[in-house]
C-alpha cells in the first residue's frame, strides 16, 4: 500500500500532475523549478543523472498510475521531468536567472510543442507497452526541442 502511494507520488511528480487543465505543463514547469539548480551546481552530470533517475522512475512508477488511471495517463508526469531534462544538455546558463529565463522559456516552450503535438515520429514510440512506451516519447520530445534550442542559440550568435 505505501509503496503504491509512493509509485503515485512520483508519478505525478509530488502532485503537479494532478493540477487541472494541463498536467504535462505543470509538470514541465515543476521540473523546471528542479532542474534549473541542478544544472548551475552540477552541469550536464546532473541532467544526465536526471534523465537516467526520471526515465528509471517512470518505468518504476507506471504500473500503480496506469493501474490507477488508465493507459499512459495524463496525472503522470514523471516522464516530462526526464523529457524536458534532455533539452537543456549543453545549453550556456550562466547563473543569472534575469539571463537564463530566456533558455529556460525557449526550451520549455519547445518542449511542449513536441510532447503535444508528437511529429516528426514521436507518436509512434507512444504504442510501446507501459513506462517504457510513456516514456520514450517524451525522450525523443526533449531530443527534438535540444536541437532546435541549440540552433535557436546558434542563429542568435550569428547576429
Amino acid at each position: 500500500m505505501m509503496v503504491r502511494f509512493l509509485k503515485l507520488m512520483i508519478g505525478t511528480l509530488f502532485g503537479s500532475g494532478c493540477i487541472p487543465g494541463a498536467p504535462g505543463t505543470w509538470g514541465s514547469l515543476a521540473s523546471l523549478i528542479i532542474l534549473y539548480p541542478v544544472v548551475l551546481v552540477y552541469g550536464t552530470a546532473g541532467l544526465a543523472i536526471a534523465v537516467i533517475t526520471g526515465s528509471a522512475l517512470t518505468v518504476w512508477s507506471a504500473d500503480a498510475c496506469e493501474a490507477k488511471w488508465g493507459k499512459d495517463p495524463g496525472r503522470m508526469v514523471i516522464d516530462e521531468f526526464a523529457g524536458i531534462s534532455v533539452v537543456f544538455f549543453w545549453i550556456p546558463f550562466t547563473g543569472e536567472l534575469s539571463s537564463d529565463i530566456w533558455l529556460l522559456i525557449s526550451g520549455f516552450i519547445l518542449f511542449r510543442i513536441f510532447d503535444i503535438f508528437k511529429p516528426l515520429g514521436i507518436d509512434r514510440l507512444q504504442h510501446i507497452p507501459s513506462g517504457i512506451g510513456i516514456l520514450a516519447d517524451d525522450l525523443l520530445a526533449g531530443l527534438y526541442a535540444l536541437i532546435c534550442l541549440q540552433a535557436g542559440i546558434w542563429m542568435v550568435s550569428l547576429f
